[in-house]
């Protein structure tokens, strides 16, 4: 009798802590697909708010910066494989943008190095590593 007990504790820690996974997962693709619709609509300052917290507060972009943001009109958006697990409650996704300088209607190609870090406290992704650099390439 006891040893069904202690299986079935340990059946149902494995379980909860596959619920939580799949929660995180979950979490994630919500995540990385809000964000890739934001920015697919060149809705850059809807797209800052998925940038950690703490990065914007201590990096805040100038209004130069935001402005050049503007200048684009985003024609393309391709995450390529998707994202890739990295260290822990972390993830990496290249990403591909291509965007037309409304002035110019020159297009270009904007390679997005992206990392996102889970809080498990919060149960949020969080983009570490910034909007796109879109001021040289």
């Amino acid at each position: 009798m006891r040893r069904i007990l202690i299986l079935l504790t340990a059946l149902a820690a494995l379980v909860i802590g596959g619920c939580a996974s799949d929660q995180r997962n979950y979490s994630l693709t919500n995540t990385l697909t809000a964000y890739a619709s934001v920015v697919r609509w060149g809705d850059f300052a809807s797209a800052y708010q998925f940038v950690d917290p703490k990065m914007r507060e201590e990096h805040p972009p100038s209004s130069l910066e935001m402005a050049r943001y503007d200048m684009y009109k985003v024609t393309g958006y391709d995450e390529g494989k998707g994202a890739a697990p990295g260290a822990e409650n972390e993830v990496t996704q290249i990403v591909q943008i291509s965007m037309v300088n409304i002035h110019t209607q020159a297009e270009r190609t904007v390679v997005d190095k992206q990392k996102w870090r889970y809080n498990p406290e919060t149960k949020h992704w969080w983009l570490v590593s910034g909007l796109p650099d879109i001021s040289h390439q």
